[in-house]
């Protein structure tokens, strides 16, 4: 089964799909981008994210190319033409070609490219045990909440996850826990669930938010507030959510063991939750 790549509202062969030079996401980082996965061949919350997608656009300025059941065509296509059962689906809007000037091009048309690849799930031993973390003070610009393609800060701290054998960098500001370089945090202290709370200085997962409306149906309490560094190192459960990560416990940080050192029964009762959902 093949990767797919689709560029200006065309299916291409892998090896020709480019863009130009003077792309501005390629110049700049002037783009924005959505990260969608399947589960047998059916996207998941594709219609949440596609608002999101839309949504980072407009705070961009940027035009948004398709309407959302054009886009869905697009995407329905696509996974068709790949047959991959577990597929990522990236989509990303550029503004577009032109030369290289700070201010907006007065007349351009935005750049849309989508890739489908097969995903690799994580390990479920990984899921079983549960994962090592750090954290990093936070040094990303004021607006996390658009989904844009400017990643430096995320890829910096990616790599010292992996230079620190572990798997994922938390983000502090201010003593205040944010989010990791590629998941919402989530923490559990005497049953509560605590994350931080939707605007600018977070990414609000879609994840994020069925995981959330979970809790709810389980009638786990929750709190969307700011967690100290201090409060999460004594957290009895930590747990991850992203797209590729669903629901993914938490046992150490900075070296500090979290809880009993295993995913805690909250993070097994929610993975199990959205293993229903998806299922």
């Amino acid at each position: 089964m093949p990767d797919v790549a689709f560029i200006n509202g065309s299916f291409v062969p892998w090896q020709d799909a480019t863009v130009s030079i003077d792309d501005r996401g390629f110049q700049f980082g002037d783009a924005v981008y959505e990260v969608v996965r399947t589960y047998r061949g059916i996207p998941f919350q594709l219609e949440a994210h596609l608002v999101r997608l839309e949504r980072s656009s407009r705070e961009l300025c940027i035009p948004f190319p398709y309407s959302k059941s054009e886009w869905m065509q697009w995407i329905k296509h696509g996974l068709s033409l790949a047959e991959y059962q577990d597929a990522k689906v990236y989509i990303q809007i550029t503004r577009g070609v032109a030369p290289r000037e700070h201010t907006f091009p007065s007349q351009n048309q935005p750049t849309i490219v989508m890739t489908i690849r097969e995903l690799q799930g994580l390990p479920s031993e990984m899921r079983r045990v549960g994962v090592r973390a750090c954290t990093r003070e936070d040094l990303r610009w004021g607006r996390c909440d658009i989904k844009s393609v400017n990643l430096l800060a995320n890829v910096l701290a990616r790599e010292e996850a992996k230079k620190a054998g572990v798997f994922e960098t938390i983000f502090v500001r201010e003593g205040l826990v944010m989010e990791g370089a590629l998941s919402n945090v989530m923490a559990v202290r005497n049953g509560v669930l605590m994350t931080a709370p939707e605007g600018p200085r977070i990414l609000s997962g879609v994840t994020r938010t069925v995981v959330l409306d979970l809790a709810r149906k389980e009638e786990i309490p929750i709190e969307e507030q700011f967690v100290r560094v201090s409060e999460l190192y004594a957290a009895d459960e930590v747990f991850l959510t992203g797209t590729t990560l669903e629901v993914l416990g938490v046992v150490q940080i900075d070296g500090k063991t979290i809880g009993n050192g295993q995913p805690g029964p909250v993070t097994k009762a929610l993975a199990a939750q959205w293993a229903l959902v998806t299922g």
